[in-house]
């Protein structure tokens, strides 16, 4: 047989968790959640920015050439895993809403704060008057942060700006941090994150704006993978919606809505319609959205940091979803204000005590089925041969750690394409 040469090989995992299975391809739903392909003593090999081989200690030293080139690294007895992917961020903004913590601390709801000129309107105030190097300069280092806690891949979304300039400053921020940092960034139009104060009053208006400039704009300068729309009362109502979708469809954009978060307003059900590559929030989605979710394989993507700091009283029903079968994903959701949470896996704690999941299904979660979220799922999320090399070695030799440590952060070394970054 043929040896594989290497640059790289881990060696001596005690769990090699692979969320590889080879009976089943794309996402993992119900009890396959729980199935973490786990390979013990295990060794992984990396030819350059790729995945060459998987498997246990002594397979992959009898299958892989090696040379002086060869880097060997040995994970003594400890915790490898795929990078974990954050299929719902924030992660370019200016300011702070820490006075909105207060305020929600003394009664106030998320929804009256808003209503008040706070939450979403509050960002977008401070980064249309931020420039683009200090909106570079604060995300370069929220990445930072976030690849500190093992994340390799994070979709990252507009939506502070509502103009066209402004949401296009932001989009080319996010390009330019997917550019230069470590970490890949998938950017995401949100210019339907909320109607901006100028348009309260003829929210239609604004909507045409998205879709007659922002849109095409975007589009043309390839500036966004997705386009999402944030379908609440209050914000955008399903036929503002649908518009809005139209547009990006006919533009050639994938598809992402913010869902059934503080109301159930149908925005699952037209997610599924659209086909949509994930459907987000859901704390309050109904049972035929639930149904319409599998029947079209849309994403659930769930976000419990949300349901902890906005002491949400009806969290999204995950333990529902997984017995019915679906593909559960989770992101940070990481932002100023609802969710200020750089860390992933304190998100996966967070499911497990909020939302019900368990530690496998958490790790599901935010590796494979997130990497569905965010249509990479070919090329991430799994520990499998052809795939990015993203790999995290943890400094301890279970997987029901991660979760179970909250707020400890347990990583040691972070491999990216390849390389230890």
């Amino acid at each position: 047989m043929r040896k594989i040469s290497a640059t790289v090989i881990i060696k001596n995992a005690k769990q090699l968790v692979t969320l590889n299975n080879p009976q089943l391809i794309g996402p993992l739903g119900g009890e396959a959640m729980s199935e973490l392909g786990i390979i013990k003593n295990g060794a992984i090999a990396f030819s350059d920015t790729r995945i060459a081989a998987v498997g246990t200690t002594r397979k992959i030293q009898n299958q892989i050439q090696i040379s002086r080139q060869t880097r060997i690294i040995d994970a003594r007895g400890q915790l490898v895993t795929p990078g974990l992917v954050d299929c719902h961020s924030h992660p370019v903004f200016a300011g702070s809403r820490a006075n909105e913590f207060e305020m929600r601390l003394q009664g106030k709801s998320y929804m009256e704060i808003a209503q008040a000129g706070g939450g979403i309107k509050s960002t977008v105030k401070a980064v249309r008057k931020a420039s683009p190097k200090k909106l570079f300069d604060n995300g370069y280092k929220v990445l930072d942060e976030m690849l500190g806690w093992g994340v390799t891949t994070v979709e990252g979304k507009s939506g502070y700006g509502l103009t066209l300039k402004d949401e296009i400053k932001m989009l080319k921020v996010l390009n330019k941090l997917n550019a230069q940092h470590k970490i890949d960034v998938i950017p995401t139009f949100l210019g339907a994150h909320d109607i901006p104060e100028e348009y309260k009053k003829k929210p239609d208006k604004y909507v045409g704006i998205i879709c007659d400039e922002m849109i095409p704009a975007v589009a043309a300068g390839k500036l966004a993978k997705f386009c999402d729309v944030f379908c609440e009362k209050g914000v955008f109502t399903p036929k503002q919606t649908r518009a809005i979708l139209q547009t990006a469809q006919a533009f050639g954009m994938k598809l992402k809505l913010h869902a059934d978060q503080f109301y159930s307003t149908g925005g699952t059900e037209l997610g599924t319609e659209f086909r949509a590559t994930s459907v987000d929030h859901l704390d309050l989605i109904s049972d035929e959205g639930i149904h319409l979710l599998r029947k079209t394989a849309v994403i659930p993507v769930l976000i419990p940091g949300c349901v902890f700091w906005l002491q949400m009283e009806e969290p999204a029903p995950a333990r529902k979803m997984i017995d019915y079968g679906l593909p559960v994903a989770i992101g940070t959701d990481l932002n100023p204000g609802s969710s200020p949470i750089h860390s992933l896996p304190m998100a996966m704690s967070l499911a497990c005590v909020e939302l019900k999941m368990t530690p496998a299904e958490t790790w599901c979660a935010t590796t494979i089925n997130s990497a569905h979220a965010v249509d990479c799922g070919d090329k991430i999320g799994s520990l499998s041969p052809g795939k990015k090399a993203d790999v995290v070695i943890w400094d301890t030799d279970d997987y029901r750690e991660i979760p179970y440590w909250f707020g400890k952060n347990l990583v040691q070394r972070v491999f990216k394409d390849g390389y230890e970054v």
